[in-house]
């Protein structure tokens, strides 16, 4: 019996690599062909970023800067896309700025893809008087600096090549300060930490955020502090927001099945190495 054990040991020990990506593999890809979902709880801070945006009324202003690439749009892309469907159907103003280049082709899929849902559609949303995509500006904490005090000198013209003066929109919108709730969805630096420490208190912006799992840790004291009055960390926190916003089988909702497992199979392979490695050394040694 126990040369059995120790030859299923020893195999633990030198299962070749090809068989552990191999496992990965199937963790992953099973949940997301079956479309598969696990049951959470909503964070809180997530929960209040919803909040924020229930409490407001038709017709308020909302800006968004969405300062990430692709190489975040796993985690980042379905928190974008759900929450422009959540200001969409409140029928909220929304003006999106980028201060990533590769952002502002994101926004418009995320823009496309929210104005083709079911309750949107039929709204008549039009671009420049309901939303207006600002595109891309170098620059970094200067350009939020010239966004606190004048965004058309910061944005002449739109992503789209119009004149910001002949967009109806930002007629009455001049500044970070004219609008009711500011929202970044960051994928590193520039992003949240430059936002909070460069913009919130000096224009005394209402903020939320939603960033990539790794940030997380670095922002949540601004969260704590009351600096953000919401914070959705990582695909974790674009799942939860899908959820409260309603929308089902989300991306990030499906995705955190295929991580969940994952994680799963990491720490049982952790655990059957630990046991291979302490049990062939103790037979070892007598």
């Amino acid at each position: 019996m126990w040369h059995a054990i120790l030859r299923f040991l020893n195999r633990i020990l030198t299962l070749d690599r090809r068989w552990i990506f191999s496992f990965m593999a199937i963790c992953i890809l099973v949940p997301l062909l079956l479309d598969q979902s696990l049951p959470f709880t909503t964070d809180p801070a997530v929960e209040a970023i919803y909040e924020a945006i229930e409490d407001l009324d038709a017709g308020d202003n909302v800006i968004v800067s969405c300062d990430y690439d692709p190489g975040s749009k796993p985690e980042l892309q379905p928190f974008t896309e759900a929450l422009f469907q959540h200001l969409f159907r409140k029928d909220i103003n929304v003006v999106i700025s980028c201060l990533w280049p590769a952002a502002p082709p994101l926004v418009g899929q995320a823009i496309t893809l929210a104005l083709e849902q079911e309750g949107i559609r039929d709204m008549g949303l039009e671009q420049g008087i309901d939303y207006v995509n600002l595109g891309y500006k170098d620059g970094r904490q200067l350009v939020m600096l010239s966004m606190g005090e004048n965004i058309h000198s910061t944005f002449p013209v739109t992503y789209d090549g119009t004149p910001i003066g002949q967009v109806p929109l930002m007629r009455q919108l001049k500044k970070l300060g004219d609008f009711d709730l500011f929202i970044n969805v960051s994928g590193g630096s520039p992003g949240t930490k430059e936002w909070v420490e460069t913009a919130q208190g000096r224009f005394g912006l209402t903020m939320a955020a939603s960033c990539t799992a790794v940030m997380a840790p670095d922002n949540i004291p601004y969260y704590e502090s009351g600096q953000l009055i919401g914070l959705a960390g990582g695909m974790k926190g674009s799942a939860d927001y899908e959820t409260l916003v309603g929308i089902e089988g989300g991306a990030a909702t499906k995705g955190m099945a295929a991580q969940s497992f994952g994680h799963l199979l990491i720490i049982l392979f952790i655990f059957l190495g630990n046991v291979a490695y302490f049990g062939t050394r103790k037979r070892g040694g007598k």
